[in-house]
């Protein structure tokens, strides 16, 4: 029996993302950790330190997939709003909760725990604590919903804990082929017919530019190992058939 498809959006929360001032990782991290999961990345938002806007974004994204994972918005500052706002995305109370103020206590020390850094210990009702190996100040998941840090190696640590629990499906892998002298033009119909005759194939063309010249890489994905392989050879034919000396190499 095949393996389902299952489907993640990522949230990227955040007005420092928004205005340039930080260069955004995390969603190449997170779709790069669910991959070998069988979890496909299908959507990606980013939003503004607004409660309105991440409390939308939130309850649309995690009725439409298996999935939700947010970065950002959970540490000791003002504007640090993302908690709260999954919490009335919810319906849920929140507060102070024992457990994570444990962790903090201990990480910190009392006579360090000021009310800024509380604030990290706020945790809406009903939800599970996501293990921080690096900070310490714990994440949470709500439902299908993974709430974690926006600083990238803070994130990473996060994924450990999330991984375990995540209940993944197809694997899609992918075959991809490089040609020099072609251009997309060349290519563009003979792809679309490849595509339409391959239903469970999806194909994508990345055109590349060097001071030696310039070609194009096609990428066959597929949770179908014979129609992957399949594809990638179509791939070799059709580059060929453009002038192209195809050759093959690592999956993307």
């Amino acid at each position: 029996m095949a393996k389902r498809r299952v489907t993640a959006a990522v949230l990227l929360i955040g007005d420092e993302i928004l205005s340039g001032r930080t260069q955004d990782v995390n969603l190449q991290t997170i779709a790069k950790f669910l991959a070998p999961l069988g979890i496909q990345v299908v959507e990606a938002r980013v939003v503004a330190d607004v409660p309105e806007a991440i409390v939308a974004a939130v309850n649309d994204l995690r009725r439409a997939n298996d999935y939700v994972f947010t970065t950002g918005g959970i540490g000791p500052t003002h504007d640090d709003k993302t908690a709260d706002a999954v919490a009335a995305a919810f319906g849920a109370p929140i507060g102070v909760r024992d457990d994570a103020k444990a962790i903090l206590e201990k990480h910190y020390g009392l006579d360090n725990l000021n009310d800024a850094r509380l604030k990290m210990a706020r945790i809406p009702e009903g939800a599970r604590l996501i293990a921080n190996p690096v900070s310490r100040a714990p994440g949470f998941q709500l439902d299908n919903v993974f709430v974690m840090a926006g600083v990238p190696s803070i994130m990473r640590g996060m994924l450990e804990d999330v991984g375990k629990r995540l209940e993944g499906g197809a694997v899609v892998e992918a075959r991809t082929v490089r040609a020099k002298g072609v251009r997309e033009g060349n290519i563009a119909q003979a792809l679309e017919a490849l595509e339409q005759a391959s239903p469970a194939v999806t194909f994508g063309s990345y055109p590349w530019f060097s001071p030696d010249g310039y070609g194009l890489h096609l990428v066959a994905r597929s949770s179908d190992p014979a129609a992957l392989d399949k594809a990638a050879v179509d791939l070799m034919q059709l580059l060929r058939n453009a002038g192209g000396a195809p050759e093959s190499v690592d999956a993307d």
